[in-house]
Formats: structure tokens, sequence, C-alpha cells
């Protein structure tokens, strides 16, 4: 490998941790396996993992807050994306930000962590990105092994099972990495060591990595959360760990200066995020979702012209403003397409919405909202004053209230949820349940999944 590629990306480089900053974006809420070492957790600041972190941005959100972080630590040399999911299971997410960095920042380092189950599928769009260094986690290389850390792999819709998933996993791990390397870009494996599972297994991982070519091995003690199936098993001592990586170092270059991150790390490699970088993740959480984009207007839906009222799906219309000095201007009204067209109806609801980045509705269902959001326009669902919504739409105030949602489809919690930011319930408040319900509770990317 050219010494080139490893300059630069401190997780990568042990020259470069105490010289170069990195920034995880946390903008892929989502998995697609669970992991039985696995707790994700939103708006949590108290613990410093994989698979943890304060707030869900969107990739719009993320651009606006990497600006601020670059404007004032002037040493950050790459951009990864760690989570709190995986960035494959939110591919559009993913690659939206990806794309947005690499247009603003040419010369950014770009990078990701993934389980690697959806990897093969997206490697192309990778590449054609500039993503230089991947991370893939490995944590068996024999299903039977494999069959005790995952609970379960979904590929698309079907959940896998046991030996079937390990196996289905794995498959797509060895395709994957393959992939990566006839591109050339940089692979680490991430290899999670859990006291009596895989312990005794970190050779064969090793050996089998190094031959697809793998560039570098990350062993990663178990940290044990009390909210996962392995909350109880004990963290691997300190000998443990160093017979491990001499037994990989064998096959291939051991990387011993990770710091195992949060999703939305910031800084020099074990360096806790300052309060002033959490002021501004948490201040880009609630812009827009698009808050750079140059639509003027804002559609909404209302049945009297005062309130935010009606139904997506039941608006004959939609009200259009944009921002004059002296507030808001009501522009006109437009006609919605007539009902019974099935989903060409939001595609031609999108057409007729192409300046709106925003609409604003009283409630909208989820297959109109990701039509909507394809096309660029943000569905924000509220109660109030329209002049409400238009405030936090054109100025960033907060809008008069949340949505509460009474409960997720996988589970029988509540949590409330921000208008802004598309997080999903946690596996504290919520059930889980195999099929998972798109957040936190379905899947993995804890205990270094997501760690770059």
């Amino acid at each position: 490998m050219a010494e080139k590629q490893w300059i630069g990306h401190p997780c990568f480089d042990e020259k470069a941790k105490h010289i170069f900053s990195r920034v995880h974006l946390p903008v892929a809420p989502k998995c697609n396996i669970q992991c039985k070492f696995c707790d994700r957790k939103y708006d949590c600041l108290n613990e410093s993992r994989p698979g943890v972190t304060s707030v869900v941005l969107s990739p719009g959100q993320a651009l606006v807050y990497l600006d601020k972080i670059m404007a004032r630590i002037p040493n950050v040399s790459v951009m990864g994306i760690a989570g709190p999911g995986d960035p494959m299971a939110n591919p559009v997410e993913t690659l939206e930000t990806l794309s947005l960095v690499r247009k603003k920042y040419p010369d950014m380092l770009l990078c990701l962590a993934t389980n690697g189950l959806m990897l093969p599928q997206y490697v192309d769009q990778l590449a054609q990105l500039k993503t230089s260094h991947v991370t893939v986690t490995v944590n068996a290389v024999d299903p039977d092994i494999g069959s005790q850390i995952y609970a379960w792999v979904r590929d698309g819709k079907h959940i896998l099972r046991d030996r079937e998933a390990a196996e289905f996993l794995l498959s797509r791990q060895i395709e994957g990495i393959k992939l990566l390397k006839s591109k050339g870009i940089v692979v680490k494996v991430n290899f999670i060591l859990i006291p009596g599972i895989n312990d005794g297994h970190i050779s064969e991982v090793a050996k089998m990595v190094s031959s697809l070519g793998a560039d570098i091995f990350n062993c990663m003690p178990l940290i044990p959360s009390s909210g996962s199936d392995f909350g109880q098993l004990p963290s691997p001592s300190s000998e443990m760990v160093t017979t491990a990586r001499a037994a990989a170092g064998e096959y291939i270059v051991q990387m011993k200066h990770c710091a195992r991150c949060r999703a939305d790390a910031v800084g020099l490699i074990g360096q806790s995020m300052d309060e002033e970088a959490l002021n501004d993740l948490k201040n880009c959480s609630v812009l827009p979702i698009h808050p750079y984009d140059n639509r003027p207007y804002v559609a909404v839906a209302t049945m009297e012209g005062f309130l935010v009222n009606q139904h997506l799906g039941r608006a004959e219309e939609f009200y259009i403003y944009d921002k004059i000095d002296s507030g808001f201007n009501l522009k006109g009204a437009r006609k919605s397409p007539p009902t019974g067209l099935g989903d060409e109806r939001w595609k031609l609801m999108a057409e007729i919405l192409n300046d709106c980045r925003v609409v604003l509705v009283n409630a909208a269902g989820g297959r109109p909202v990701d039509f909507l959001k394809k096309a660029g326009i943000e569905v924000i669902e509220m109660d109030g004053l329209i002049e409400q919504g238009l405030e936090h739409v054109f100025n960033g105030a907060p809008l008069p209230g949340k949505r509460m949602k009474k409960g997720c489809s996988c589970g029988q919690g509540s949590q409330e949820l921000s208008l802004s930011v598309a997080t999903a319930c946690s596996s504290k408040s919520c059930g889980g349940g195999s099929s998972g319900c798109g957040g936190a509770s379905s899947g993995c990317g804890g205990n270094g999944l997501g760690c770059l």
C-alpha cells in the first residue's frame, strides 16, 4: 500500500492521532443487524462508545455543523460516518452526506464504518465520491461462532437467524472487502473481542481478512452494556487483549490506539467533545432538514388560512408563503393532485411543490413523506399557527410543540420525537422486535460497528 494513503487519518495512522482531528457526522440511525453486544442510544451525554450520539442530523444539517467545526478546529482532516446505526442501512443519507462534504471540502478524507451487509451494493458509489477509508466489523469467520453473536440479520424484508444469518453476513463482508480493495480503498477490520465467544477465534479472522487484502486490524475489547444480551459478560482483561492482538498480528498490521469513539465524536482521538461543539450539534439538529436549500417557498396544508390543520393526503390545496423583510407573504394557493392516483399522486405533488423547501401539515403518511423527501421537500408535522411554522422554517425558531408518537410499530414504548430530526425509538423505549423499527432498537452499530 502506498504510504500516502495512511497520512492524515488519525484512526489509521498512529503518527497522526495527535496532529489531525476527525469529525463524525451522525446521519445514519437505522441498522440492519442485531448484535448481542449492542445497545445504541440517542441523546446520551454520559457514555463514550460507538453507537452513542446526542442527536441525529439530516445531511443538510450535518453540513452546517461541519462548517461550524471547520471554522473553529483548523486541523480536521477526516469526516467519517459511524452511525449511530449502519451507514449502508441508511444509503440515501450516507451518500448524500458524503456528496455534500466532497463538494464543499474537496481535499477532506472521507470514511465510514459498516457491518458490511449492504456494502457490496454501494462500493462503486463510495469510490466515485473518493471515499478513501472504510472500516468493516468482522467478528467471526465461522458461522457457528457468528450465530452466537448476531440475534438476526435483515436482508431487505427477510429476517435471517442463527447460522443462516451469520453465513449470509459473512458472505457479504467477504465480497465487500474484495470490492473495496479492487477500488484501491484502504480497509480496516474491527473485531470485537468477546470473552467465551470469539476470543479463541481471532487468528482465523485475521488470517482470512488479510488474505482478502485488508490493510489493518483493530481488536476492540467488549464494553459490556446493560441493555444488551451480552451485558453480563466480563470485559476482556488487558492480558487477554494483548494476547489476542499478538495472535492477530501474525497475519496483519494491528491498530492499538483506538479510543472507541462515539457516533458524534469530534476533535483529536481520545478528546471529549467540548461544550461549544455539543451546542453546535444540538442547534443544527433543529434547523430545517435542508438548511442550505435555496428554494424560496413553504407550502401549508390549512383549512382556513390561520392554522396548520390538514392531513397531507386530504389537503385539496396548499397555501404558498415566502419570506419578506416585514415577515411572511402569502403568494397564493396551489391545487393538490386528485386522489385515486396511487403513488403517481405523490410524484405530481412533488412537481407542484418543487420550489418549496418545506410543506407544513397536521399529519402525513410515511409513503408520501418518502416521495417528497426524495424530491428535496421536507414534511413537517405540527399543531399551531401557520406563522409559528414559518418562523421555524425561515428563522430557526422552535415549533410551538413537538408531536408525541404514542408508540412504535415494533414495541410498546413511547418517545417524543423532534420534527426536524429523523430519529426513531431508542432501545430503552421500544420493544425491539426482529423486524426492527428503523431506529435505535433495530440493530447494531454499538460496540465497534460504528468505530472508524
